[in-house]
């Protein structure tokens, strides 16, 4: 039981850097900050399509595949658009010191995430 959870966050990881690192357009990039933009919107779908293909493939139920699939969709977009917003808010940029705090924060939010996820299903 405890290789298969981790070797589902390991999945979850790695679909996860590769959507945000390898992935991710630059008009999803821009996109991400203003709410229901189309491009943000997009990025955050491809997580929950990624989290949603792994889940099945691991439970082999569909309709809860689903669910955490989409769970992981709607995070992901808030947790993204708070992450750029901040970042906005008080004009930080990648020379400063909490632009890279708040990528930080983002990321473990986003670990923190699929954490949640493994635990909700196990």
């Amino acid at each position: 039981m405890f290789d298969s959870i981790f070797i589902l966050l390991a999945l979850l990881f790695i679909k996860h850097w590769y959507i945000d690192f390898v992935n991710q357009s630059s008009e999803e990039v821009a996109g991400k900050g203003t709410y229901g933009n189309a491009h943000g919107v997009m990025h955050s779908i491809k997580h929950g399509v990624g989290t949603f293909v792994i889940m099945w493939l691991f439970l082999a139920d569909p309709l809860l595949s689903i669910i955490v699939g989409f769970i992981d969709f709607v995070l992901h977009y808030h947790i993204d658009w708070a992450k750029i917003n901040i970042n906005r808010r008080w004009n930080y940029t990648v020379e400063q010191p909490q632009f890279w705090a708040w990528l930080g924060a983002d990321q473990l939010a986003h670990s923190l995430t699929y954490i949640g996820l493994v635990w909700l299903i196990v």
